[in-house]
């Protein structure tokens, strides 16, 4: 479960939105930042240099700096960066810190959220801290959501790899003896999760699709080569030629021999 505590929150009175001047550097610090700072890119373009990692930036770049960490930037003169930037503490540690750096996808409803925590304490607005730290408790569940989502995605779209690799090395080796368990594990998955996962993607069950690819490529070598039907159905890993017949006109309407 999701764990943040909005009374945890320490607020700085370090925080605005503002447009830099074109000389404008952010030079290093004597000493590394004491707290953490949630700064995000409006517009303009710069680099940002992380713990000696350079980032160029653009609208929707975001970072979560962190205590300890060494920071310095620069930016295009010509087009330059306008950012917010929010400094705050901690009393308990937290349990989920997003990752220092990202592109925000929503950025309509991040902005909005940066728009009203600053706006708050421009106008010195009642119970202004009290709403701020849960703004700020919002601002931290999207950097998460969003983290978290693109680790489903990414793990997802692996999977889906997975799983297409598999259905072509049948198609390439259809008269091998394979079975569930043998392609779960070149799989590294469970028998069980990579035959759900598998009827997902594919559309077959693993062993109708494993009679499909076999059925397919009989198909290619009756009507492209000359060998008989018996030569065929060993080639493809029948013992039973009847029963390879059987299947065989199940999937095609023929007989081998009338495919031949």
């Amino acid at each position: 479960m999701l764990y943040l505590n909005s009374d945890h929150f320490l607020l700085k009175p370090f925080m605005a939105t503002i447009q830099c001047e074109p000389n404008w550097q952010w030079r290093k610090r004597d000493k590394p930042i004491p707290n953490y700072d949630l700064f995000y890119v409006w517009s303009g373009q710069g680099t940002v240099v992380l713990n000696g990692k350079p980032y160029d930036v653009e609208k929707g770049h975001c970072f979560l700096f962190r205590p300890g960490d060494e920071t310095t930037a620069t930016h295009n003169p010509r087009n330059p960066l306008v950012l917010t930037y929010i400094h705050f503490d901690v009393t308990e540690p937290l349990q989920l810190v997003p990752s220092a750096h990202r592109v925000i996808e929503d950025s309509i409803i991040f902005e909005s959220l940066l728009t009203q925590y600053v706006r708050l304490f421009l106008m010195h607005a009642f119970g202004a801290e009290i709403e701020a730290r849960l703004i700020l408790k919002q601002l931290m569940i999207h950097l998460l959501r969003e983290e978290l989502e693109k680790k489903t995605a990414n793990t997802s779209n692996k999977l889906l790899e997975t799983v297409q690799e598999i259905a072509n090395y049948i198609q390439q080796n259809p008269g091998y003896p394979h079975t569930i368990d043998s392609l779960a594990e070149r799989a590294n998955l469970s028998p069980r999760y990579f035959s759900q996962k598998f009827k997902q993607y594919i559309g077959h069950t693993v062993k109708s699709y494993i009679v499909y690819s076999r059925i397919k490529r009989a198909e290619h070598l009756l009507h492209s080569t000359g060998v008989t039907v018996t030569e065929v159905a060993d080639a493809l890993g029948y013992t039973n030629i009847h029963f390879f017949s059987r299947q065989f006109k199940k999937y095609t309407g023929k007989t081998p021999s009338e495919i031949r």
